[in-house]
């Protein structure tokens, strides 16, 4: 795995070897038959540096939150536009998520849209695409677009119970706003029956759950 991760990592500096050496066989008076197999092998590599790009390289990083190194290989991409469209798609949600990681919500909003107007890999990926700007859309108070956002990702599947508890409470929260109060408790309660365990979001259920029940509907 290591040799493979090294041979992404060194692939075009050795596709252009590879290409150099063949041109120098060739004029030598090798012929072009004896350096064919090189040509052959160094426009593979080409091909697969800009069409597949270096992204199998950021798991390992993103891992062990090594953000730096994430956007060195991102930055690494010259042209995200020759990448084949799913692996284009994951390129943006990276970017994307790197930016909100950096607080650039702006930045993350663009990338993650052109992500989600791509279609992800996966329906659940573009599902996390969705909701992500959905919560984006919350922090500027754009209630509308928010919920055309979660409404979306919760149609295309959502990957995790804690993040269809965040989408249901997202909802909730929206039609609490809307006054549409019977809406709000509906979503609410599928929200506590996702039985989410992380922190934030068991302290944003016993913050709604405080005043929820008090109000009609």
């Amino acid at each position: 795995m290591k040799f493979y991760n090294l041979l992404i990592k060194y692939r075009f500096w050795l596709s252009i070897l590879a290409i150099v050496i063949a041109i120098v066989l060739n004029i030598s008076g090798t012929g072009f038959w004896p350096a064919f197999p090189l040509y052959f092998v160094g426009l593979i590599g080409l091909a697969s540096h800009f069409f597949i790009g270096p992204l199998r390289l950021l798991q390992e990083p993103m891992e062990q939150g090594k953000m730096d190194e994430v956007e060195k290989i991102l930055n690494s991409i010259w042209f995200p536009n020759l990448l084949y469209k799913p692996i284009r798609s994951t390129y943006y949600t990276v970017k994307g998520n790197v930016a909100m990681m950096n607080q650039d919500f702006d930045t993350a909003e663009k990338h993650l849209k052109k992500s989600s107007s791509l279609g992800a890999p996966m329906p659940e990926a573009e599902g996390a695409n969705k909701l992500q700007l959905g919560m984006m859309a919350m922090q500027r108070s754009d209630f509308k677009t928010a919920e055309g956002y979660v409404r979306a990702a919760l149609r295309v599947g959502i990957p995790d119970k804690e993040s269809q508890a965040v989408a249901y409470l997202s909802m909730c929260q929206i039609f609490m706003n809307k006054r549409e109060f019977r809406a709000a408790k509906d979503f609410f309660r599928k929200a506590k029956a996702c039985k989410p365990t992380t922190k934030q979001v068991i302290d944003q259920i016993k913050e709604i759950e405080k005043y929820i029940s008090r109000v009609p509907g």
